[in-house]
């Protein structure tokens, strides 16, 4: 077990050497100019060149590389072009919202899909599975931002029953704090439904049709037992594994789901340093983002063996 997690760990290492070599080479070969952004169109040529000298953008690639990847062994992240805050502090003042809008989506995802997911293969290929398989359809279909936008108007400015946008921090209250996440995670959430509900319902499914469930059923057990106690547990690994898979919908949905709501997170953070061209901000937000992702797949690998003990690392 530990040898595995050692093993994980230092495998992560070539990823994100990867994923900061792809992320820090685009930015730089992409159009735009955060020098110019930063002068302002009242700024000369002369200005411009001077903020990139200072900023160190007239270096080489590979230099500028070679410096980056020295500051990040040093635990720096580097400094923003705009703001003049260090990229971590940045990190750590926008990271609660995002959080909490992607916990309490997850949350309220697998509460829902699971249960719908095995409803339907209960019910195999009447009604309530067909309207299961027509609701991911459209899950699938119907784009976050969308969707955020018809709850806007329904529920905050039709019967102004929940905040439009904004957000309030867990410190002033979990009431207020819960009614600013509802509408965004339930915009945020319906992909993430369909996606976890149609994988449950197949693997159910699937669990259904072996021997054991036929087996449990003879002996009288109810219906309840056998599906929650027998055909879900066999049925949990292909369900963890695609919640984890998940989880880099809900990193893509955030960063839209955040703007259309306008909560200050991470997502937001992330479209404003994307218009102002503040590369270290960037870089930093996606590497934070990366590491997220790679810890989650971990943990869904390690709950591996709480829900299938015959696998063995």
């Amino acid at each position: 077990m530990l040898a595995f997690v050692l093993r994980r760990l230092l495998a992560t290492i070539p990823v994100l050497i990867i994923v900061a070599l792809i992320v820090f080479f685009m930015l730089r070969l992409a159009p735009g100019d955060p020098a110019a952004a930063i002068v302002g169109n009242s700024g000369t040529t002369a200005d411009i060149e001077l903020v990139r000298e200072q900023l160190g953008l007239n270096d080489a690639l590979p230099l500028q590389f070679t410096r980056w990847v020295g500051e990040l062994l040093q635990g720096n992240l580097g400094e923003s072009y705009f703001m003049k805050i260090t990229v971590a502090e940045l990190i750590g003042q926008r990271i609660e919202p995002t959080i909490s809008l992607a916990a309490v989506t997850l949350v309220m995802a697998v509460l829902i899909a699971v249960p719908l997911g095995v409803l339907a293969a209960w019910r195999h290929g009447g009604w309530l599975d067909r309207s299961l398989m027509g609701f991911s359809v459209l899950g699938f279909s119907i784009p976050a931002f969308v969707l955020g936008y018809v709850l806007i108007w329904l529920f905050s400015l039709h019967w102004q029953l929940l905040p439009v946008q904004g957000y309030s921090r867990i410190e002033n209250g979990i009431g207020p704090w819960f009614r600013h996440l509802i509408l965004p995670s339930i915009a945020l959430s319906i992909i993430y439904v369909a996606l976890i509900a149609r994988v449950t319902r197949a693997a159910v499914v699937e669990a259904m049709t072996e021997d054991y469930i036929r087996t449990a059923r003879a002996k009288g057990i109810s219906e309840a037992r056998v599906l929650i106690k027998h055909a879900l547990s066999n049925a949990a690994v292909p369900i963890v594994t695609v919640i984890g898979i998940g989880v880099a919908l809900l990193i893509g949905g955030v960063v839209v789901t955040e703007t259309v709501f306008a909560i200050p997170g991470l997502g937001q953070l992330t479209v404003d340093a994307v218009l102002s061209r503040d590369f270290p901000l960037i870089q930093g937000i996606i590497l934070f983002f990366s590491v997220v992702y790679v810890f989650v797949n971990l943990l869904v690998d390690l709950s591996y063996l709480v829900f299938d003990p015959r696998i063995r690392y």
